[in-house]
């Protein structure tokens, strides 16, 4: 069922895809090489890259789904706590392996794995990346062309290929150029939406602001942290941001091919560490603005603990808001922000997936070095492929199901492997005499245990990285002194 929005809402979001293009071809004129299609040649400033780096992260689910915790009935900011971790696990990525991406000049984050360990070792990862990457973000681009179906009244399937293809094209056209400028852009568009929102919920709310104010007093939603030592609360806990947190943002920021391309861009070290450490502060009061939104939305709709004016479950509140209540053109302009947080996502992991096949599989396969031009027609063909799958996942999840608890699944499984990824490169780091063979036997044990605990336990999701990198660690050294016993033998 579509909604009828105006012909000036319309021409945004029509204007801004397009606007978006054309950014992205103007970005990609000039001559092209593979370290300027995958790095930018390595000349990009901090604050783009920064900027790059809060966009990458922030997709429609986090942009829709964030309000309707602080919404929910017993809802408040706890989960913002989890944003200490994030920046302490940044602060841990910083000081100890961004120093290993900038000896020499890799293109991926997986380089250092083969230089550590071997070559089984960066094919597996990288392959793993590629796998749980254009998985989860072709669901990212399912639920956003749920959108787009919903405000134009498209064919679902439209809709997948309208914003596949418009992601592809830039992507392919511009490489890292203009995905990380357009993710300037589309942050700021997102974050227009999102206060174009706030400032909706405050006329529209009953008593406005003060009312606000009051009601989120009354009902404990200002309540920020929680010291609960339970591995299995639903809620975020104090511990579970801290600790899990900071592993999952070391996973994630520190071994993940779509982060690490952002820091190997950079001009150095030094502009790498600026735009990743801030970029933990600006998450942090982001979350902040998107929770405060949800806190504004319960205090609108009047949702406690005994029931709610609206019958909307919870991660549907903002949209169901966005698309009854804003305004001719302030409409537009949220949802404009909406695809913004979707195509900054989609296209940062196509031009990541691409450069990681390409310089993890691909070239080491070929019998003969390919030149600049050889390389350049590669990677633009495997950022058209890993699209047109991202594509075609899409449209048969739409065949198949659009439960969400099926959605919640697929991601869950692809942030299994965040943890034991972290771990290989703790093995890495601090355990030098463990070989290849052990580190994989932890990886593989990391990820497996790791499994029967997300599926066979109630343990809170935000401990999952920290588990499967300490899984992977005790099982790498110990498959290693297993191993060298065997050799003494």
């Amino acid at each position: 069922m579509s909604i009828n929005i105006g012909g000036l809402d319309a021409a945004i979001i029509i204007g801004y895809m397009l606007a978006v293009l054309a950014f992205g071809i103007w970005l990609g004129r000039g001559r092209q090489s593979a370290t300027r299609y995958f790095l930018g040649d390595r000349s990009l400033p901090w604050g783009a890259l920064l900027l790059s780096i809060v966009a990458t992260e922030t997709s429609t689910v986090t942009f829709l789904s964030l309000p309707g915790l602080a919404a929910a009935a017993g809802g408040n900011l706890t989960f913002l706590q989890i944003t200490l971790g994030y920046i302490v696990g940044r602060i841990g990525v910083i000081f100890i392996l961004l120093p290993l991406y900038f000896r020499g000049q890799p293109f991926t984050a997986y380089e250092v794995l083969e230089t550590r360990f071997g070559t089984t070792s960066r094919r597996l990862v990288s392959s793993l990346f590629l796998l749980t990457r254009n998985a989860s973000d072709a669901l990212r681009l399912f639920l956003t062309a749920l959108v787009l179906q919903i405000v134009l009244g498209l064919d679902l399937n439209v809709s997948v290929i309208i914003i596949g293809s418009v992601t592809i094209l830039y992507t392919f056209i511009g490489g890292a150029r203009s995905v990380i400028w357009n993710d300037c852009v589309q942050f700021f568009i997102y974050m227009l939406g999102a206060a174009a929102a706030a400032f909706v919920i405050i006329r529209v709310a009953p008593g406005g602001f003060e009312h606000i104010l009051q009601f989120a007093s009354d009902s404990d939603k200002l309540r920020i942290l929680d010291f609960d030592m339970s591995l299995s609360k639903t809620s975020m806990t104090f511990w579970a941001g801290l600790a899990g947190g900071a592993f999952l943002t070391a996973a994630t920021h520190g071994t993940d091919q779509m982060m690490v391309q952002r820091y190997l861009s950079a001009r150095n070290q030094r502009d790498a560490s600026l735009a990743l450490g801030i970029s933990g502060v600006i998450v942090l009061l982001q979350f902040m603005v998107f929770l405060l939104i949800g806190v504004g939305l319960a205090a609108m709709f009047d949702i406690t603990d005994a029931g709610s004016a609206v019958d909307v479950r919870n991660d549907q509140l903002f949209p169901y808001f966005i698309v009854n209540y804003m305004p001719q053109g302030l409409l537009g302009i949220t949802l404009a922000a909406v695809f913004a947080a979707a195509m900054s996502t989609l296209s940062s992991s196509l031009n990541s997936s691409a450069a990681a096949f390409i310089n993890d599989i691909y070239l080491p396969l070929q019998k003969r070095d390919l030149d600049e031009a050889g390389k350049l027609i590669a990677s633009r063909s495997a950022t058209v492929v890993f699209g047109f799958a991202q594509i075609g996942i899409a449209l048969a999840f739409g065949l198949i199901a659009s439960n969400e608890s099926i959605v919640a699944n697929v991601l869950k499984i692809s942030g299994f492997a965040a943890g034991p990824v972290l771990g290989l490169y703790v093995l890495g780091v601090f355990a030098p005499r463990v070989r290849q063979r052990s580190a994989l036997t932890g990886f593989v044990v990391g990820v497996g245990v790791l499994s029967v605990i997300a599926y066979s336990t109630p343990v809170h999701w935000a401990w999952y990285a920290l588990f499967g990198s300490v899984l992977t660690v005790m099982a790498g050294i110990l498959a290693n002194l297993l191993e060298g016993r065997k050799l003494e033998q």
